[in-house]
């Protein structure tokens, strides 16, 4: 009987866990939005993934990603920036395009 009441302490504790981590209000959530959708996927499990996935929080790798894209959009928008002015320059030294024609 001792054994018993241990495992049913040890279940209740976890049960407890569960719900102070919100794992079970989340879950409950997705089971429910998966009762209510008006046609029911092909994969409940895919379903599950989809939805839980979209709850999580996101990668530490996602984020250096997304600040690697940051920077790379910069350097783009900054080397477009100097292309425009060498053309620009360049411009000033080359002959028009009507003078080249003629000759």
């Amino acid at each position: 009987m001792a054994h018993y009441k241990a495992a049913d302490s040890k279940r209740e504790q976890f049960r407890r866990y569960l719900e102070k981590s919100g794992v079970l209000d989340t879950l409950t959530k997705v089971l429910v939005a998966l009762y209510e959708e008006p046609e029911k996927p092909n994969s409940a499990l895919d379903f599950l993934k989809h939805h839980l996935g979209a709850a999580t929080p996101e990668n530490p790798e996602i984020e250096l990603l997304r600040l690697e894209l940051a920077e790379m959009k910069e350097k783009y928008e900054a080397t477009v920036e100097e292309n425009k002015k060498l053309k620009a320059k360049l411009a000033q030294y080359e002959p028009p395009q009507e003078e080249k024609r003629a000759e």
